[in-house]
């Protein structure tokens, strides 16, 4: 036992090299329904988000008290020309502006209906990602976006298609908290952050060094309590020994499973937030985060135990757990938080900034 350990290191070092990979495809990618009929995952064939819809109000909270400019003697000089952006839908590049990207982005990443202040400060967060993005990118575009599949930006005539009658006011609502916030960003040491965002952590956000093997001082656990009043925040999801089988096969062939399968998998080591850093399958060490992908689990903060024949996962979370939890910052709006104090509170010790153009 324990005769390799793989920790991700080479996925952990692009990660940070090559800033379109921090974040994981189903990252902030919460389904655009209502708050009450969320279910985790755009992959969730099963929903039907076209019928949701019809019988979805928009939310009452549409204003808030603190809808005045935020104001900040911080102001950072930056080139926010607008963004190209590789469209894996259509395999093209395109160019859209800073404008049209927050907004864009926003709509695809949080639900029109969360609270006010957490949609400024997903708002915030995804300039922020896309302008390190922009200007760490070594390709002929800006970062990769998926506009059909809603994947990190999709276009106001897809958003305006799938939410029919509904699609004036939620867009109205978008396009107000992308609006008032478009020309602030994070920073830290005046340079736009890695903004990494996921769905729900586990209750306390992971450290970025725990999921990459790259820390940042500002994607450090903090607690995110919200989390926890989810929906789906803990789900169960089983499989056959033979699937597990196959699908740690196909990743090392070479593995070696003995005749039990009740010892084939045990969590050896966990993170300050409950997810499984280091997890020993058959003779083999890798990381909770390589085992989450390989059988589809919603995050890396899972138990595990062989009963009636399977492997039954309990699950907490969904996402990487990295940087801004999407339902920690929509409760934090509904105890009354505004957005810059959501963003100081999932990034520690980095500042908001005005772009000014240089």
């Amino acid at each position: 036992m324990g005769r390799r350990f793989f920790p991700i290191l080479a996925f952990g070092v692009l990660t940070f090299a090559i800033p379109l990979l921090i974040l994981p495809s189903e990252t902030g990618n919460v389904p655009l329904l209502p708050v009450g009929n969320l279910t985790q995952g755009m992959q969730e064939k099963s929903e039907n988000p076209a019928k949701k819809q019809e019988q979805a109000k928009p939310a009452e909270e549409g204003k808030t008290e603190n809808s005045e400019p935020y104001n900040t003697s911080n102001v950072i000089g930056l080139e926010d020309g607008g963004f190209d952006l590789l469209d894996n839908s259509t395999g093209k590049v395109i160019h859209v502006t800073a404008q049209e990207y927050v907004r864009g982005s926003l709509a695809a990443e949080m639900p029109p209906n969360f609270h006010p202040e957490a949609l400024k400060a997903q708002a915030v967060a995804a300039h922020t990602y896309a302008l390190y993005c922009k200007e760490h990118s070594q390709e002929e575009y800006d970062l990769e976006v998926d506009t059909e599949n809603w994947k990190t930006y999709t276009t106001e005539e897809l958003f305006r298609k799938r939410y029919g009658k509904l699609a004036d006011a939620y867009w109205e609502t978008i396009r107000e908290a992308a609006d008032e916030v478009k020309d602030l960003v994070l920073v830290y040491q005046q340079e736009p952050i890695i903004a990494a965002y996921h769905s729900m952590s586990s209750g306390i956000t992971e450290d970025a060094e725990n999921v990459w093997l790259a820390g940042k001082p500002y994607l450090v656990p903090v607690e995110s309590p919200g989390d926890k009043l989810a929906p789906d925040y803990e789900t169960q999801e089983s499989f056959t020994a033979d699937q597990v089988s196959q699908a740690v096969r196909e990743a090392y062939p070479d593995i070696e499973l003995d005749s039990d399968p009740s010892s084939w998998i045990q969590v050896v080591e966990r993170s300050e937030g409950g997810y499984a850093s280091a997890v020993q399958v058959g003779d083999l060490r890798i990381h909770g985060q390589e085992l989450r992908t390989l059988l589809g689990l919603r995050s890396s903060n899972f138990q595990v135990e062989w009963k009636g024949g399977k492997f039954l996962f309990t699950v907490k979370g969904y996402g990487h757990g990295v940087g801004l939890s999407q339902y920690g910052a929509d409760y934090m709006g509904r105890q009354g938080s505004t957005f810059d104090e959501i963003l100081t509170h999932y990034y520690p010790g980095v500042t908001l900034a005005a772009i000014s153009p240089i």
